[in-house]
C-alpha cells in the first residue's frame, strides 16, 4: 500500500476542485482538476477541459499514484464547472413538485403493467424496481442502475418508451 493509499478521506477531500499533476507508476504523469477520489480504491478522478471540446475524464489507479502535487486552488467558476460534470443541468431544470409529479406518474405507469415498483431513500426519492434496479431523480432512462446489465437495459427501454408516449 502506498502513501496515497494511506490518506483517509479527509486528506483526500483537500484535493478536491484543485489542479494537480499526479506522477504514477513508470513515471507517467497526468494533470488535471480533481473532480473526486473513490474512497475505496483510493482512485483519483481528474477532469480537463481541451480547448472547443467537451470536458474530458481520466482515472489514475490508487495503486499507481505515487506523488500527487497540487498545482493550482479552483475558484468559483471552476468549483460550479465541476460540479456541473457529475449533476447536469438538466437535473437541475425541474422543481421539487415537477420530480414528484414525474415520479409518482412513473410508478404508476410501471405498477399498471404489472412491474414492481417501491420507493426508497430517507425522502422516498428513489424508485426501486423489484429490489434490483433503481431510478433517481429526475426518473430518465440514464437515471437508472442495476448490476444486472439484461433488466438494466430492458428497464431503460421500457422508461424512454413511456417517456417519448408523454411527449
Amino acid at each position: 500500500m502506498n502513501d496515497w493509499q494511506r490518506k483517509s478521506p479527509l486528506d483526500w477531500e483537500t484535493y478536491l476542485n484543485k489542479l494537480v499533476k499526479v506522477v504514477a507508476v513508470e513515471k507517467h504523469e497526468y494533470e488535471g482538476w480533481v473532480l473526486t477520489v473513490d474512497p475505496v480504491s483510493a482512485s483519483i478522478v481528474l477532469a480537463t477541459f481541451p480547448e472547443n471540446e467537451k470536458v474530458s475524464i481520466s482515472f489514475v489507479m490508487g495503486h499507481a499514484v505515487q506523488e500527487v502535487e497540487i498545482l493550482q486552488e479552483g475558484d468559483s467558476d471552476m468549483k460550479q464547472r465541476l460540479s456541473r460534470i457529475l449533476a447536469p443541468e438538466e437535473s437541475q431544470a425541474y422543481s421539487p413538485e415537477e420530480l414528484e409529479k414525474r415520479k409518482n406518474d412513473l410508478k404508476t405507469w410501471l405498477e399498471t403493467n404489472h412491474i414492481p415498483v417501491a420507493e426508497q431513500g430517507d425522502q422516498g426519492r428513489t424508485l426501486s424496481v423489484a429490489g434490483v434496479l433503481t431510478i433517481d431523480p429526475p426518473y430518465g432512462p440514464e437515471q437508472c442502475s442495476s448490476t444486472n446489465e439484461i433488466i438494466l437495459s430492458r428497464v431503460q427501454g421500457l422508461v424512454q418508451g413511456y417517456l417519448e408516449k408523454q411527449q
